[in-house]
């Protein structure tokens, strides 16, 4: 199988869309977004792929809040994963991640949705980061 040279982080996003689907698979669509993280987090340990979890992200703004805005996940220092347990993924949802890979300058974010009968894992990218 030959990788797109072009995709951001191939071998890296190939494993975690795979834990991604086997979480889904194994859960099911009615969990909430804790039960799921749990679950990603046992096979990202399982996968020996090295994660932070509820990363703190940097305050966006003066006098904001520190411990206001989490990534549910940081991916091995590289991908920001974003999971959601709702009927629909909005642009809010978008946005957010957006903001995340902005505020932690990382290239590549992940949102899925695990309420979908068929997860569809969304690759969203931060073009202004230089790592």
């Amino acid at each position: 199988m030959q990788i797109n040279e072009k995709v951001i982080y191939p071998e890296l996003s190939y494993q975690l869309a795979g834990i991604l689907f086997e979480v889904h698979n194994n859960l099911g669509r009615f969990y909430n977004e804790k039960q799921y993280g749990d679950a990603i987090e046992i096979c990202l340990k399982k996968h020996n792929i090295g994660f932070e979890r509820e990363c703190v992200l940097p305050p966006s703004f003066e006098d904001e809040l520190v411990g206001r805005n989490k990534a549910d996940f940081i991916i091995d220092g590289k991908i920001v994963l974003e999971i959601k347990a709702k009927r629909i993924i909005e642009k809010s949802d978008y946005y957010q991640t957006v903001r995340y890979l902005k505020a932690v300058n990382k290239k590549l974010g992940i949102l899925v949705n695990f309420r979908d009968k068929l997860i569809k894992p969304r690759r969203i990218l931060n073009s202004s980061s230089n790592s």
